[in-house]
């Protein structure tokens, strides 16, 4: 449930249409529902239920302080991959206990600030990285959390670009070398080994490879334990698919939680997971504008969202479902959906079956509330798109329009071109 339906002839979200949000804000702008990321986070946790689990929301599919807010009252946490989400976890209210630091490039300055912050734990994903904290620990004589995060060599995703778990990806450590890792940390006065990490992909369809890589974690944890070292948490990450147009469902987290168990039940381990798409994707539209209809063989729909406010047609080859704003009622004909920057991969769609529209029609790109303002630019020096959260019949502009005059308003002509 998406809390995205036709009300009186008019898509809206919750109690409110995006016709009215449209005339308020103006086009492009991305819409969220508090009750459908609310709801997401519900299924999500219930599902390991009696278990007790942390939930540390993936901040890099959004990363609007009111989504995280939203999370955070529900008692979600953050998983975070820079300081800047770290320091956007924080300032949305979520407890620096509750906040997981992953990412292959933390900075020495980043590593620094999650010590002083007292994250959750910090995934280590090389030998140098290990060095390096440890050494920033001893500096602040600080002993942080940490976890190994493990590359099983089990890869699965929606797309290779959003496939992290093969041995030729560049996160995390082989089996082998994360033992090893562990034993060393434990080794360290500066360290507190709390467990391991894995994370295999985004958009996962098939449950078959996340259970191979947590039997792989399962056996790593047993030889943990067999050389007399304590394994309390275990970190497996997230990447569940969701339905993106129409097509059978992905597995739902209750499925997915009956692995977890049947892998982990009888270990005596803390469990977090990481989900971030299966979480807010179907909380967001991309509500946008036709420009235009450009008459062809195949009508073209020019529409004032590009590629910059919606990157993952592009990107991926994403599909998204294109709804019409206004209730259709005439039947559907085939078009081409294009933006209007100047590349031809800003199109959205080819060869759509949609409503008959025209010129200044409003149209939502489905499922767009992952990886889309999140993603989104101001190339071709267009505002940055702005975001409203929707509750019951209630909204607000919780990220405004960033215009151009404020971009150019951070750049500088040096003297020398002045003189």
């Amino acid at each position: 449930m998406n809390h995205f339906e036709y009300r009186g002839g008019v898509l809206c979200c919750e109690d409110v249409s995006l016709s009215a949000i449209a005339d308020a804000v103006g086009t492009p702008a991305y819409v969220y529902s508090s009750a459908t990321i609310e709801r997401h986070y519900e299924v999500f946790k219930s599902a390991f239920a009696p278990r007790d689990v942390l939930v540390a929301f993936a901040v890099k599919a959004n990363a609007n302080i009111a989504v995280i807010n939203t999370l955070a009252n529900k008692g979600a946490g953050a998983d975070t991959v820079s300081q800047g989400e770290i320091e956007r976890a924080l300032t949305a209210g979520v407890p620096p206990e509750r906040i997981i630091f992953s990412g292959v490039g933390k900075t020495e300055q980043e590593l620094a600030f999650a010590v002083q912050t007292g994250v959750h734990e910090i995934n280590i994903e090389s030998v140098a990285e290990l060095e390096t904290l440890s050494r920033i620990a001893w500096a602040l004589k600080k002993q942080p959390a940490i976890a190994i995060r493990v590359n099983p060599d089990v890869g699965a995703g929606g797309h290779a670009k959003i496939t992290t778990g093969q041995s030729d990806a560049k996160f995390g450590v082989s089996p082998e070398q994360a033992l090893a890792l562990y034993a060393r940390a434990h080794a360290d006065k500066h360290l507190a080994p709390k467990g391991l990490a894995v994370h295999i992909g985004s958009q996962i369809r098939d449950l078959a490879p996340l259970e191979a890589a947590f039997k792989v974690v399962r056996g790593m944890v047993e030889t943990l334990r067999g050389q007399g070292l304590s394994v309390e948490r275990l970190d497996l990450g997230g990447g569940l698919g969701v339905p993106y147009f129409d097509e059978p469902d992905p597995p739902p987290p209750s499925e997915y939680a009956a692995i977890v168990h049947r892998v982990f039940g009888d270990l005596d381990v803390k469990l977090s997971f990481e989900p971030g798409r299966l979480i807010v994707a179907n909380a967001g539209v991309l509500l946008s504008r036709v420009i235009r209809v450009q008459d062809r063989t195949r009508p073209i729909l020019v529409v004032d969202a590009g590629m910059n406010d919606l990157l993952r047609p592009a990107m991926y080859e994403a599909f998204h479902d294109i709804k019409p704003v206004r209730e259709p009622s005439a039947p559907a004909q085939r078009y081409d959906v294009v933006g209007p920057i100047c590349e031809t991969g800003d199109t959205f769609a080819r060869d759509r079956s949609l409503a008959p529209l025209q010129e200044g029609d409003l149209i939502g790109f489905m499922t767009a509330g992952a990886y889309g303002a999140t993603m989104a630019s101001t190339y071709n020096a267009r505002d940055l798109v702005p975001e409203v959260l929707v509750r019951g019949d209630q909204y607000k502009v919780v990220r405004r329009r960033w215009t151009l005059a404020e971009q150019i308003a951070l750049e500088t002509v040096p003297d020398w071109q002045t003189d």
